[in-house]
């Protein structure tokens, strides 16, 4: 990278353009925030949930409608946990905030056996407490701060250890049709968010509950897609793009497509080849 300090401002200045048109090319094409509307968004401080309530902030002073932002932090009791970071930064910022203290560090301290990955439990119980927490400030719209990298590691973590062809949704319908979860970072990368956290100087709070877990199936997973994209570059992009141009007659799965009419007639039945002998009986 340049050390021209003129050079280094009009890169960060690209960046930062970079990643404000991609939320908002987002919250177009899927349609992710609305006029009036008050978004929950969900700070971990971990360097995605603060680049996402940073790029929101930004586009609310310049957006054509009027949101409201509310950030939230679930305080989940880690020990050594620096419950006071992120107030003293969200007062800076002059945000509306709030901080939910819910013990689930015991629970799953309790629950997963030492060396047994955590992150299941801890995504649940986390998930549950911001749900709740939304509901009781009728909050419908819940902003996460998953990004493109995030997208497609969960697509193929469901792929190779799930058998199921699936993702993570830029916006999803909570399965009580309470809440809206939207992901306005969809289309950003994770270099770039990478970047821009440390240009910006957030105050990152690691987790170390599940983060030092070396052993997670994701980190893994993550590795083999750092090396395609080093071996063959834009192989990521190609595979996000898969994700909207998916072709449900050319896959398997038989409640997509009516394999048994395709090319038959209407009253087609199963073939009496296919029909075990016991059963012509």
């Amino acid at each position: 990278m340049s050390r021209d300090p003129r050079k280094q401002q009009i890169n960060h200045n690209k960046l930062a353009k970079r990643l404000r048109r991609q939320v908002g090319q987002a919250i177009q094409d899927f349609n992710l925030i609305e006029a009036g509307e008050r978004i929950m968004v969900c700070l971990s401080g971990g360097k995605d949930s603060h680049t996402l309530l940073d790029i929101l902030l930004n586009l609310q002073r310049s957006a054509p409608v009027d949101f409201e932002l509310l950030a939230v932090n679930l305080d989940q009791k880690q020990p050594g946990f620096p419950a006071h970071v992120l107030p003293e930064y969200l007062e800076q910022l002059g945000v509306p905030y709030q901080i939910i203290e819910q013990d689930t560090y015991s629970v799953v301290q309790r629950v997963i056996p030492e060396g047994k990955t955590r992150c299941g439990l801890c995504s649940r119980l986390r998930r549950g407490a911001l749900y709740q927490f939304a509901k009781s400030q009728g909050i419908r719209k819940i902003a996460l701060g998953h990004h493109r990298d995030d997208i497609i590691e969960t697509l193929f973590l469901n792929l190779f250890h799930a058998g199921k062809l699936k993702a993570m949704p830029p916006k999803l319908l909570s399965e009580d049709d309470a809440h809206v979860v939207i992901r306005p970072l969809a289309y950003c990368r994770e270099g770039d968010i990478e970047r821009y956290a440390a240009i910006r100087a957030f105050p990152i709070i690691p987790c170390t509950l599940c983060g030092s877990q070396t052993h997670l199936q994701r980190q893994a997973l993550k590795q083999m897609l750092h090396d395609w994209e080093r071996q063959h570059p834009g192989r990521l992009d190609t595979v996000f793009t898969s994700l909207q141009n998916v072709v449900p007659s050319h896959l398997a799965d038989q409640t997509l497509w009516d394999f048994q009419g395709l090319g038959g007639h209407a009253d087609t039945k199963t073939p009496s080849w296919l029909v075990p002998a016991t059963a012509k009986h």
